[in-house]
């Protein structure tokens, strides 16, 4: 499968679930015939209101190789009342442009970016878009994961946020951080269709975790931002809040992100 099928199809699934999560009174439609069996929207309701053929719109969905102008996913996107993120995630998969970014995971990052992490008081590490963590500093390990003490296969954080129980334990707020890791998660997912290792792990997280499914199953899309975390300490036995810093690499991988997770004292409720 080239990466522009796999792109269309993954758009195609896309656009599909934003349609039957989106409910005809909140797409502006009344009915005067009461309710209706299905939920959401209608293939040609999708259609009539972006402006378009309902056999154009069913073949987007279907996923094939089309090349829809930008007026015509902007209509898309304005018909299916996508929010900022999942608008984004829309204009990624469609942009004929988009440069696919190979994810062959490098063994060891720049040991200059290691010294950074290690000159930094706050728990850091270093991953890529399959979340590997490829590199830490020791107040991530002390805080938040001995990441030394599993084998390099295992050492993928979308992983053991799902199957760690010591991770999971840690975690205070692990519902709302699960649920934002898969958002984000799923957004590599799809732009990486063509990639083998995404489909598998996401068939080993659905067989090894029930709550991985049902978030999966949601299909919300997120892109990375400041983030909240509390972490129930194991220094000082109690609860640590931080706000995560994603930064990307731009030196030579922009698929390597360094987090860095900086203490906050304000409200722990507060999303940023």
């Amino acid at each position: 499968m080239t990466v522009i099928n796999s792109k269309a199809k993954a758009m195609g699934a896309f656009l599909k679930s934003r349609r039957e999560r989106l409910s005809p009174k909140d797409a502006g439609l009344v009915f005067a015939n009461g309710q209706r069996k299905t939920p959401g929207l209608r293939r040609e309701e999708v259609a009539v209101l972006a402006g378009v053929s309902v056999t154009y719109y069913t073949w987007l969905e279907q996923g094939r190789d089309l090349t829809p102008s930008r007026d015509v996913i902007d209509s898309i996107a304005k018909a299916l009342r996508l929010s900022p993120a999942e608008k984004s995630h829309l204009y990624q998969l469609w942009n004929p442009h988009a440069a696919e970014i190979p994810l062959s995971a490098p063994a060891a990052v720049d040991p200059q970016m290691q010294k950074i992490i290690d000159q930094l008081a706050y728990p850091s590490h270093i991953t890529n878009e399959r979340t590997e963590v490829l590199a830490w500093n020791k107040a991530a390990q002390e805080m938040f994961f001995d990441f030394a003490s599993i084998p390099v296969q295992e050492r993928y954080f979308i992983r053991l946020l799902f199957e760690d129980t010591i991770m999971r334990r840690r975690i205070v707020n692990i519902e709302e951080f699960s649920r934002y890791s898969v958002g984000v998660f799923r957004t590599y997912y799809d732009q990486h269709r063509d990639d083998p290792w995404f489909e598998k792990t996401v068939e080993q997280l659905i067989q090894n975790s029930s709550e991985f499914e049902r978030m999966w199953k949601q299909y919300d899309v997120q892109l990375k931002k400041v983030k909240r975390i509390t972490i129930q300490s194991p220094v000082v036995h109690q609860s640590v809040h931080y706000d995560i810093q994603s930064l990307v690499n731009l030196t030579d991988r922009p698929d390597i992100h360094i987090c860095i997770y900086t203490p906050v004292t304000d409200d722990p409720t507060a999303d940023c």
